[in-house]
């Protein structure tokens, strides 16, 4: 920009660099990305997305068929439990998955997890990160890492990668984190222990309101002998993504108390609204439900229904805009009729 700067009769020009900030855009539906638990786990551990209008009713696109090959994309040739986050610039998109192929290779084991970049969500770029051999003296006996999100952390200004860890030797099962590098192409440092649940726990998944990030999981209570007698799902607290983290024993599913388990909790905020939804799987019922919350302690007791033409594993939702939601349908076809009309 130039302006032009007088003192009495005296004018004199000046040039200044100006950044205009980044509107946020409407969003105005919803994608679903999954994996698939209603045919041969040979087909079902693949990424597929579904789209909806009202977070409500959704509808797969490609026909419920992957969109992107897990022999591609993973090490294993499998993924389970995907991640999608849109960026603090809303100008890329970053995935994350669980490097598994249990059709292949059972649930003894598992060494990593796959992470994706998009610039349109339609086109990826992909990594799979085997822990066990890019950090063999930290990871060396590792058996399972499972379920990894992904949260921006303003304090840092980067992108934290959290999953669960398991060892051989051991029973505990602890989330651990670490940063992404700038192309999302693997992690700056060695993972570190992030947080450790007292009785361990499952598929994390961390969102900020209010000065206080909720950090939703399954958790599991045990007698004094080390017996689990229930499980769900919890939540901790902190004020910072690095902890400390204060654990809340209380369940916040509708099913904890009627012992049907659920898993892959996940919660995302409704567009043009103060309300959020935390989904999860009833993985026994081929169920996907949901309870929904304003303050992100308090839950509406009964459970909803989602309505859906697949049958969802363990996922997670971003709003979109119309036109993501045209550009997706242009690649895959799917997409209701109502938001297209946008």
């Amino acid at each position: 920009m130039t302006a032009t700067l007088t003192s009495g009769s005296a004018k004199a020009k000046k040039s200044f660099d100006i950044s205009v900030a980044y509107t946020d855009q409407e969003l105005q539906g919803y994608l679903f990305t999954y994996f698939e638990g209603s045919g041969p786990r040979t087909s079902d551990e693949q990424v597929r997305f579904g789209v909806s209008a009202d977070a409500v009713n959704w509808f797969a696109l490609n026909n419920n068929q992957p969109i992107l090959s897990s022999e591609t994309i993973s090490g294993t040739g499998g993924i389970r439990d995907p991640h999608i986050l849109r960026s603090e610039d809303e100008k890329s998109f970053y995935m994350v998955a669980t490097d598994m192929n249990t059709a292949k290779n059972g649930w003894g084991h598992n060494p990593g997890i796959v992470m994706l970049q998009s610039d349109n969500l339609t086109d990826w770029k992909h990594h799979f990160i085997d822990l066990e051999k890019s950090y063999p003296i930290k990871f060396a006996n590792i058996q399972w890492v499972w379920a990894p999100q992904t949260i921006y952390d303003p304090a840092a200004d980067k992108y934290m990668v959290y999953f669960t860890v398991k060892y051989k030797d051991d029973l505990k099962l602890d989330f651990y984190c670490g940063y992404a590098n700038k192309d999302f192409s693997g992690f700056e440092n060695e993972p570190k222990l992030l947080f450790y649940p007292k009785y361990g726990a499952i598929d994390g998944d961390i969102i900020y309101k209010d000065g206080t990030y909720h950090f939703f999981f399954k958790g599991n209570t045990k007698d004094e002998n080390g017996k689990e007698f229930k499980n769900g799902i919890r939540q901790a607290i902190g004020k910072s993504l690095q902890g400390p983290w204060t654990e809340n024993f209380n369940y916040l599913d509708a099913y904890s108390d009627r012992k049907i388990v659920v898993e892959g909790s996940s919660i995302f905020k409704l567009n043009q609204s103060d309300s959020y939804i935390l989904m999860y799987d009833l993985y026994t019922n081929h169920r996907y439900e949901f309870q929904r919350s304003k303050d992100l302690y308090q839950f509406t007791p009964a459970p909803e229904s989602f309505t859906k033409n697949f049958y969802p594993r363990h996922g997670s939702v971003i709003g979109i805009t119309a036109e993501e939601a045209k550009r997706l349908n242009e690649k895959w076809g799917g997409v209701p009729e109502n938001l297209l009309k946008n």
